[in-house]
């Protein structure tokens, strides 16, 4: 297997830039390099649904982001141990009927001595915006490197 830096143990710059790692990674949305950052036998628990190994996680993503259209994430540091870290994040995104939404969660991520996720706990709520109070206006689909984060925009 190969290894996906950074490794742990975390500094806190090594946390940042991992958790921005997972964010491109997120708004690219292509479900199966996404799932290369997992463990094979990762464990998910994202809202109430439990997901289990690489396989369910690509079905799980086809399916949230043939929900979710014109998604854009923003994940941000919330705290960090030897191989374990906290993101806060939020996202925005339209369902088919046109309604905008911003979801906002929290994460704990557990990383291997590979730097594989093997754990992910999401919580997340779902906000009806309109269209006007959207914040995550970049173009392209990876935020800018100078793009404000959640703590800049305010959220």
């Amino acid at each position: 297997m190969s290894k996906r830096p950074p490794l742990p143990p975390f500094t806190e710059e090594t946390a940042i830039q991992k958790a921005r790692m997972a964010e491109n990674a997120w708004n690219l949305q292509d479900p199966d390099k996404i799932s290369q950052a997992y463990t094979e036998d990762s464990r998910w628990r994202n809202r109430s649904e439990f997901i289990n190994g690489r396989e369910e996680i690509v079905t799980f993503l086809k399916r949230k982001w043939a929900r979710e259209l014109n998604y854009r994430l923003i994940k941000e540091l919330w705290a960090y141990s030897d191989n374990r870290i906290a993101v806060r994040f939020q996202y925005e995104w339209r369902d088919d009927s046109g309604h905008w939404f911003r979801s906002y969660g929290n994460e704990n991520w557990e990383f291997d001595e590979l730097g594989l996720m093997r754990r992910r706990e999401a919580s997340i709520n779902d906000v009806i915006i309109q269209e006007s109070e959207r914040k995550f206006l970049w173009e392209g689909d990876i935020r800018p490197d100078d793009y404000p984060g959640l703590t800049e925009l305010g959220l």
